[in-house]
């Protein structure tokens, strides 16, 4: 019999402000709300009994519990632009502790057929707007914290390209955290819809006060068309002192394409799941993920990609850096289903331990129902190459620019494909920045 961890307190706080979420009485929505909170009341929070969560223990996060933010907590604006990424030009909406915050927002210029809302907004404006969508990638919980993050859906960000608009910028989606304080849960949930022969990047990320700890349970869903060309960055860049779960679930439709990239910085315990799943004939994902783990940290992060139709591509290619004691969970899986011909995808996960007290646990698997298909995967795990270090140190290198090097060289592939140039030049100085201040790499 399978275990998990007790979920009552959240269960509670969820029945006490039921009445208060946005649109509630809504009879669709509290159906969904409510048989969301029945799955969570009944299966509880994920255990190490659960193949999923093997080696992830979720104690950290369980052993405190976390409030749901409130609605109003300040932001320091000061910590907004601090958090800017140099040079960006994107439509911009802020999200305080889950919750949308038009003041801290940029939205000027905004052109003709592009929504940018808060899901909140949305639900208590325009419900029947966000029926057909809401839940729609996501399907059936897949485990007790999404099921979580459903049972109190009430904001979050709305993104949706009308077909045929090709969006001249990036919308970007900051989501601050620990702005109420230590111990808030906040919950934002997020709905992306490129309707057919659409074009546009979101960068999705997430963002802590270092003072104060916090769980952030965030989703998102994600529709691309027939035609459409959907980008998706998640940057989560949280404290040390914060815990962060993210579901990414995406639906893809004929002859779209989707393309994902997430890169982990930093965070105490890091879990992050993406399913995507390529309906139709011609179908095509890629997903890039580079995740940094350092002091004791743990990142974990589950991909799931289906594919249903003949002639789908999908590429998936993860990369991690560890050192001191931090420990990394990939788990990738693909599925060609019955009649899902000519399939080609390819999964390779990388790690490189700059530690022998790092650790990390890779998974990749191939489920596969169809004879005519061409599918590979792979995994490596190892340490910088002394060879090559000799090599640099002979040209003039010490120790430590010897190792910074090979470790930038490592980690730049997964980032040099990012667009636009203003995201990608930000992240290689976080990513430099972060690994200059790893004790291993000083050795």
């Amino acid at each position: 019999m399978r275990t998990a961890h007790d979920a009552s307190t959240y269960v509670a706080a969820q029945r006490d402000a039921a009445a208060d979420l946005p649109a509630a009485g809504r009879r669709w929505l509290d159906q969904c709300r409510s048989a969301a909170l029945a799955q969570l009341e009944l299966t509880g929070l994920p255990d190490q009994s659960n193949e999923d969560w093997k080696y992830t223990p979720i104690r950290p996060i369980t052993r405190e519990a976390f409030a749901p933010a409130q609605a109003g907590s300040d932001c320091p604006r000061q910590f907004v632009v601090a958090s800017t990424i140099p040079n960006l030009d994107s439509y911009r909406l802020v999200f305080v502790d889950g919750f949308w915050s038009p003041a801290l927002s940029h939205l000027d210029d905004l052109p003709a057929g592009v929504t940018l809302a808060g899901l909140g907004q949305m639900l208590d404006n325009d419900p029947a707007r966000i029926e057909p969508w809401l839940g729609s990638a996501l399907g059936s919980e897949p485990h007790g914290f999404i099921a979580m993050n459903s049972s109190f859906v009430g904001d979050g960000a709305v993104v949706e390209i009308n077909a045929g608009v090709v969006l001249d910028k990036p919308v970007e989606l900051l989501f601050v955290s620990g702005c109420g304080g230590s111990g808030r849960l906040s919950l934002p949930r997020n709905l992306v819809v490129a309707h057919s022969g659409s074009q546009a990047t979101v960068i999705e990320r997430h963002v802590s006060l270092l003072e104060n700890r916090s769980l952030s349970n965030s989703v998102s869903e994600v529709i691309v068309e027939s035609d459409a060309r959907l980008t998706h960055h998640a940057v989560q860049q949280e404290s040390p002192r914060s815990f962060h779960v993210g579901g990414l679930f995406v639906r893809v439709g004929r002859r779209a394409e989707f393309r994902s990239t997430t890169v982990t910085l930093d965070g105490a315990l890091v879990r992050r799941d993406a399913l995507i799943n390529l309906d139709d004939e011609q179908a095509q994902a890629r997903l890039d993920g580079l995740y940094l783990a350092f002091g004791r940290s743990h990142v974990d992060n589950h991909t799931h990609v289906v594919h249903h139709a003949p002639n789908g591509v999908s590429r998936e290619h993860y990369k991690g850096v560890l050192g001191d004691r931090a420990r990394a969970v990939f788990h990738g899986r693909i599925v060609v289903q019955p009649g899902a011909q000519q399939t080609d995808s390819q999964q390779r996960n990388q790690n490189l331990l700059l530690s022998r007290d790092a650790e990390v646990d890779s998974k990749p698997q191939l489920e596969i129902y169809a004879d005519n298909v061409k599918c590979t995967h792979g995994a490596t795990v190892g340490q910088l190459d002394e060879g090559a270090i000799f090599y640099l140190r002979s040209r003039g290198l010490d120790q430590v620019q010897a190792r910074r090097a090979l470790t930038r060289a490592f980690a730049a592939d997964v980032l040099e494909r990012m667009v636009p140039t203003a995201l990608r030049s930000y992240l290689e100085q976080q990513v430099n920045d972060r690994m200059q201040a790893v004790s291993e790499i000083e050795r």
